[in-house]
């Protein structure tokens, strides 16, 4: 059941709820929300800041229960560092952890006050979208001690009537793509034995029926018809038939205007192939599909948000496992663009498989083309945990990125794309290789999807060190990453 977000025109501490969050600046002590908060505590906010019990920093949270002259049972003091540092992306990670504070507990209806920074609409947005995604856990196959948040009800108070509207719009888009981020958490953390490529497809299947759009799935007869050999190279060497998934989304006034194409990698276990890897670098292989679940949490978000653009989502989904089918070091496979590719490594399946999907999209004319992958672990190495790297051929293609991930809260780094690296993947046998060498492994990655994207405007996000969450304690298993980014895209793209 969705949350249900609204606004509220009642100032905050006549608000009868379980808990009312006031959202607080370090530097502003004697600020509007500061003097009445303290006001209604008769002087507690001033002694707990002279103690230094309460700094209003980035992340501090204090709960008072049962606060003098205040309707709600619980106050949250709730600290956002300094005003000018506060954006969308810190208000989406303190609503985080106010429902990450409440779970497990009986607080079920909240007011926020506060919330209102630079833009207001984009603020209330992002805290939509915290309140949503702090309410996920990952934790669908337990059987007990499933401590999960029972907030259903959240206001947020605006002193300004007149802007409600806008505001409760900003809300609903923030609750669906907080829900996008979450179905995208959900699938990526379903392990292999659950999600293999035939139930993904029903699994698009389903929310393409649901959400209006358009669906196609290709099966292997059809994907051999189509030419796509490097994508059933993959495929081969599994017992799980291989899918094409092709969502659609028309809301541009001319249904044949250029669409915005997203395509993401859907390995839904990856062994490595005959290039086994090890057993710990399989722990996690479950994940390899993120690129995938994104695009489709992303189609469905397009979708009920009703985007004024035409939209195409295509997800190629395989097993990659070892074999007496699989394809072998040294193999040469004939992709659909025709280009033969010399696989020395069938670990590096991924960039086989979008080199198809990357090719068939060129057939719908895109005004611009994104694949987004867990591709190599050499981006993971050059930028940690923290972004995603970003390559691409087209300058404003990839501005229009960076406001679509600022928006987002998700961060991207733009790495290159120098044409000297593609000599490192010059093969003496076939037109290119499926590796390189094992410096520069993010970019010659890059540069092999290039080869399959001929003119069109395209932007490739390698997420390896951002798909899942490394800190442990509450967040755990997927993040959902580059949901919000694309649809955000889809919104901004091409219009200036």
């Amino acid at each position: 059941m969705s949350m249900e977000l609204g606004v509220a025109d009642s100032s905050w501490h006549r608000l009868d709820c379980d808990a009312v969050v006031l959202i607080l600046y370090r530097e502003e002590e004697s600020g509007r929300l500061n003097r009445s908060a303290d006001e209604r505590m008769d002087g507690l906010l001033a002694e707990l800041t002279a103690s230094g019990e309460w700094t209003g920093a980035n992340g501090d949270i204090l709960v008072i229960h049962r606060p003098a002259d205040v309707s709600a049972r619980r106050l949250v003091l709730l600290g956002a560092g300094r005003r000018g540092d506060c954006d969308g992306a810190r208000l989406r990670d303190r609503m985080v952890q106010v429902v990450r504070k409440f779970r497990g507990s009986d607080v079920v209806r909240i007011a926020v006050a506060g919330w209102e920074a630079a833009d207001s609409a984009l603020s209330i947005q992002a805290c939509a979208e915290g309140l949503v995604i702090g309410s996920y856990g990952p934790d669908e196959y337990k059987t007990r001690d499933r401590s999960r948040t029972k907030i259903g009800q959240a206001l947020f108070c605006s002193a300004d009537p007149a802007r409600a509207t806008g505001l409760q719009d900003a809300l609903n888009r923030g609750l669906v793509l907080g829900e996008a981020t979450n179905l995208a958490r959900s699938l990526v953390n379903q392990p292999g034995n659950r999600i293999n490529p035939a139930r993904l497809a029903e699994e698009a299947r389903s929310i393409a029926e649901k959400s209006g759009l358009q669906i196609e799935i290709l099966d292997e007869p059809a994907m051999e018809y189509e030419g796509m050999g490097a994508l059933l190279a993959v495929a081969r060497g599994s017992d799980e038939p291989a899918r094409m998934i092709v969502l659609k989304h028309f809301g541009a006034e001319d249904d044949g205007a250029p669409p915005v194409v997203l395509i993401g990698k859907g390995v839904t276990f990856d062994s490595g192939g005959l290039s086994l890897k090890t057993s710990q670098g399989m722990e996690e292989m479950k994940a390899d599909k993120a690129g995938a679940c994104a695009v489709l949490a992303a189609m469905k978000a397009v979708s009920r948000l009703r985007l004024r653009r035409n939209v195409v989502g295509i997800l190629p989904a395989v097993e990659n496992m070892p074999s007496g089918r699989a394809q072998r070091p040294g193999d040469v496979v004939r992709s659909m663009s025709g280009k033969t590719i010399e696989v020395l490594n069938t670990d590096a399946e991924g960039r086989l498989i979008l080199a198809d999907a990357m090719h068939y999209a060129r057939r719908l004319n895109p005004a611009c083309m994104v694949d987004i992958a867990t591709l190599t672990g050499a981006c993971v190495i050059a930028l940690g945990h923290v972004r995603a790297g970003l390559f691409s051929n087209d300058d404003r293609l990839a501005e229009r990125f960076f406001e679509a991930s600022e928006r987002a809260g998700e961060k991207f780094w733009r790495l290159p794309l120098d044409d000297e690296y593609r000599s490192l993947l010059d093969s003496h046998i076939a037109d290119i290789k499926n590796v390189g060498k094992r410096a520069a492994g993010a970019v010659t990655a890059a540069k092999f999807l290039q080869e399959f994207v001929g003119d069109t405007p395209w932007c490739h996000i390698d997420m390896a060190g951002v798909d899942m969450f490394q800190e442990g304690g509450a967040n755990q298993g997927a993040t959902g990453f580059g949901v919000r980014t694309m649809v955000e895209l889809a919104s901004l793209y091409p219009d200036p």
